[in-house]
């Protein structure tokens, strides 16, 4: 009976890993895509398009049961509105690989996280990945001279609010009956208004939309896959699974953004940066195997 019931189960969350492991791939693509809207648009409109634009999308999901997501979804959203500003504004200031590379980071900085949040103590094997991850960074900024721009210290903030923020969404919605739309679309809602509001309280407001079908490309497929697709998997996820298990699983981040740099932006990476970048991706299986 018990075996019965658990087989269910395991298939859910088998599908749900290798969801996981798609938003991965398009979250590793999305540094990309997005530093290439950037060269059109500034970062706060940019982010007010994207996220507006999957506001209005995900509207109706916010009727009859949907309304439960107001109260877990708006603090939640402000954290990925922090989230955002930091990778975005990051994105614009470094590369898409080393982007890529240091978002990852929070794969490291959840399982603390998840302990100062959730109660739950991190495995005492954990700490080696810490270091690793450490020296990766070290190496993929500059190595002996510390090239850290402030580009990737952007990128290192924002994986730490990552960290705190798939935390929040789990205490916030698990066991609970929010539909993971309606909680993708205040999310989502926050982001883009936010952005909106910033923007057009500072001196000069936003220039006009651009006209540009690279820029609006872009902002289709972010908003469809980076955004649509990936909250709604990364929130389901976390309603059934823990942080540190979420995080883990979309671990493989920073290695399709960095060959996506290479491949599509012609990025050039030294070995030294490779070095590192595959460093972090060792912490990241060392962390995977230590919570195992």
């Amino acid at each position: 009976m018990t075996s019965l019931t658990l087989a269910p189960r395991a298939r859910l969350l088998q599908l749900s890993d290798l969801l996981l492991l798609l938003v991965a791939l398009v979250w590793g693509t999305s540094y990309g895509v997005a530093k290439q809207a950037l060269e059109f648009y500034p970062v706060l409109g940019f982010l007010a398009v994207r996220f507006c634009i999957t506001f209005v999308l995900l509207l109706p999901q916010l009727r009859g049961a949907g309304r439960q997501a107001w109260a877990p979804g708006l603090p939640s959203g402000l954290v990925m509105l922090a989230i955002f500003l930091c990778e975005t504004f990051g994105v614009l200031h470094t590369s898409a690989s080393n982007a890529a590379f240091l978002i990852s980071l929070c794969v490291v900085f959840t399982p603390f996280v998840e302990w100062l949040m959730l109660g739950q103590r991190p495995d005492s094997r954990l700490l080696p990945a810490v270091a690793l991850s450490l020296l990766g960074t070290w190496l993929l900024s500059g190595g002996v001279d510390l090239n850290f721009n402030l580009g990737d210290g952007l990128m290192l903030l924002a994986a730490v609010v990552r960290a705190f923020g798939v935390c929040l969404i789990r205490r916030l919605t698990a066991d609970s009956q929010v539909p993971p739309l309606a909680f993708t679309a205040v999310q989502t809602g926050v982001v883009g208004f936010g952005c909106l509001a910033i923007g057009l309280a500072l001196p000069g407001g936003l220039p006009a939309l651009p006209t540009a079908p690279a820029f609006w490309a872009g902002s289709l497929y972010l908003v469809l896959f980076a955004t649509l697709f990936a909250f709604f998997v990364q929130n389901h996820a976390l309603r059934h699974s823990s942080p540190t298990r979420v995080s883990l699983l979309m671990g493989s981040e920073p290695l399709f953004g960095a060959l996506f740099a290479v491949l599509w932006l012609n990025e050039a990476l030294s070995l030294q940066a490779w070095a590192g970048g595959l460093l972090i991706v060792a912490a990241t299986l060392w962390t995977s195997l230590a919570r195992r």
